[in-house]
C-alpha cells in the first residue's frame, strides 16, 4: 500500500477556500515538490488517515520514511516549482507548475508530494508544508547519475495539474 493515483488534498481544497494558498508568479506562496518511494505511507508522519498516499495526506514531514535520498541537486524536502499563474478556459479555472529537473542524481522514485512551503502567512488557517497534490507515478522513475525530470502537463483547462471546474 502506498502510491494508488494522482489526488489533489481534501485539506487543500478546503485550505483554498479559506483563501490560504496563492499560487501567483509574482508574490505568491513558495511550493515545493519531495520525491518518495512506492512503500511510502499516507500515515507515516504525513498528516492523513490512510495508509496511501492520497487525498488524506495534510502535510510534507522531514521525519517521513522513504523519502529519496539526498542525490545530486535532490536534498530532503525536494525542490521548488516555479509557478504559472491562475488563469481560465470556459467554466474551468487553473494553475499548473513550470518542469522541474533534479541534475545529476541518482533516484528511484515512485510518486511526489507536492505542498505550499510557505505558510508562515497563514498561520492557525493550514498546517506547516501543506500538501496540495499528490502525483503518481504509475511505476518507479528513475535516474542514474544523471537529470530526473519532472514534466508537467500543459497548463489548460483540460491539463492542467490543478483544476476547478
Amino acid at each position: 500500500m502506498a502510491f494508488n493515483g494522482n489526488f489533489m488534498c481534501t485539506s487543500f481544497k478546503k485550505e483554498l477556500l479559506q483563501g490560504a494558498h496563492n499560487f501567483l508568479n509574482s508574490g505568491g506562496n513558495a511550493f515545493k515538490l519531495a520525491l518518495f518511494t512506492n512503500t511510502q505511507a499516507g500515515n507515516d508522519n504525513l498528516g492523513g488517515s490512510s495508509t496511501d498516499m492520497d487525498e488524506t495526506i495534510t502535510n510534507y514531514s522531514s521525519s517521513a520514511a522513504n523519502e529519496v535520498p539526498d542525490s545530486g541537486t535532490y536534498t530532503q524536502g525536494g525542490g521548488a516549482l516555479g509557478r504559472i499563474d491562475p488563469s481560465s478556459g470556459g467554466t474551468t479555472g487553473f494553475t499548473d507548475f513550470i518542469d522541474h529537473t533534479f541534475f545529476s542524481s541518482t533516484i528511484t522514485a515512485r510518486g511526489a508530494l507536492i505542498y505550499n512551503d510557505d505558510t508562515t502567512s497563514t498561520p492557525g488557517v493550514i498546517a506547516e508544508d501543506a500538501s496540495v497534490v499528490v502525483l503518481d507515478f504509475g511505476t518507479d522513475k528513475g535516474s542514474t547519475s544523471g537529470d530526473f525530470q519532472i514534466v508537467f502537463p500543459t497548463s489548460d483547462a483540460t491539463n492542467a495539474l490543478i483544476r476547478i471546474a
